[in-house]
């Protein structure tokens, strides 16, 4: 038996093609270290240069066209992955695996039994999206004994089917639900595109009138800890939206997609996508609603916290000597933030850590 080609219904791909079978491509490349300015369903001249680039690399014919050819050798390369995440079409990888409606059916039924899934999935030879969603929920709960559970639990007239397609097709079901379970919202999350704490990474003139408030802190003997200077938009929208589902505001499918975060908010069940919210925001250390555009993502704020012993002599920007003593931390102290706010750098008094080129 032989793998299903036509089963995935591909089409050609070229120069001003658009849509989400060239996301795919575009991520099967940037992922096989090809260079991709950005994934964005735009087969424009970079996606053609990094397609002419695979076609050399594996010996075929260097047209920039995603041919029947090119899509073959992609597929000895795990692509069909690729294609069945970013087009949603798990029922047409099964297809290409040789599923038929029976062994859908006795798939469907052996995720629910070895997970367990709560509620059951529909024993109806339809592998959609809860059914997809199933899987990716079956492998969070079973890991790494995924494949083996899977393979004792599979009937013997699927395995019979299959024939030595079998491993094959075990092998790119657990491929594909591991990629589709790492895509799941959670706390790993917050470890990506992560804050600067560099002054270096403000934007001009802000920046330096923080160094110039920062030296004077520094010649008077200030102790200086700062957690976070600029904060990636990427990060500030998987801050928000974790907070609101997390806060019920908003379902999970509902949540906008953001070009570069390959995120997926949305669980077997919404409890499960809330409860992954929550584990975000309480990693984040989250308190108040973060806000998609911010001083943070625009360049223009600090969070730091300021300490001192004794008396604090601090320069202000016209020169003139500061006498600081209690409160010795800039979470509280007033006369410090009038110290910053003489060098342009302005405290936000409800928000402990933060201060801004304008308090905001």
């Amino acid at each position: 038996m032989s793998l299903n080609f036509q089963a995935l219904q591909l089409p050609t791909l070229k120069k001003q093609s658009e849509g989400l079978i060239v996301t795919a491509w575009q991520k099967f490349l940037l992922d096989n270290d090809f260079p991709i300015a950005a994934v964005d369903g735009d087969f424009g001249n970079i996606t053609d240069r990094a397609t002419r680039e695979f076609q050399s690399r594996n010996g075929l014919t260097v047209t920039g066209i995603v041919d029947t050819a090119t899509y073959k050798k992609a597929l000895e390369q795990d692509f069909v992955i690729y294609f069945a995440i970013y087009t949603d079409s798990a029922e047409k990888l099964l297809a290409y695996l040789n599923f038929g409606g029976n062994e859908i059916k006795d798939l469907q039924k052996s995720l629910t039994t070895i997970a367990p899934l709560n509620p059951a999935l529909a024993v109806d030879g339809d592998f959609g999206p809860n059914s997809t969603r199933g899987l990716t929920e079956t492998y969070k709960k079973r890991d790494i004994n995924f494949r083996a559970e899977l393979t004792q639990q599979l009937s013997n007239a699927t395995k019979t089917k299959l024939g030595i397609d079998l491993d094959l097709a075990l092998d790119t079901i657990t491929e594909y639900a591991k990629r589709l379970r790492q895509r799941l919202s959670g706390k790993a999350w917050v470890n990506f595109f992560p804050d600067s704490d560099s002054i270096d990474d403000l934007a001009s003139p802000f920046r330096q009138k923080v160094q110039a408030f920062e030296q004077a802190l520094k010649n008077a003997g200030a102790n200086i800890s700062i957690a976070s200077v600029f904060r990636p938009s990427e990060r500030a929208y998987l801050m928000h939206y974790s907070f609101r589902i997390s806060n019920n505001e908003i379902a999970a499918k509902d949540v906008p997609p953001m070009p570069n975060v390959d995120i997926n908010w949305l669980h077997y069940t919404q409890a499960a996508s809330v409860q992954a919210a929550k584990e975000m925001v309480s990693t984040y250390n989250i308190a108040f609603r973060p806000v998609l555009s911010s001083r943070h993502t625009q360049r223009l704020a600090i969070d730091w916290e300021i300490t001192w012993s004794g008396t604090l002599n601090v320069k202000n920007a016209s020169g003139t000597i500061v006498s600081i003593n209690q409160p010795r931390t800039s979470y509280e102290n007033s006369t410090l933030w009038q110290v910053g706010r003489s060098y342009g750098v302005i405290k936000l008094s409800s928000d402990r850590p933060h201060w801004s080129n304008d308090g905001h």
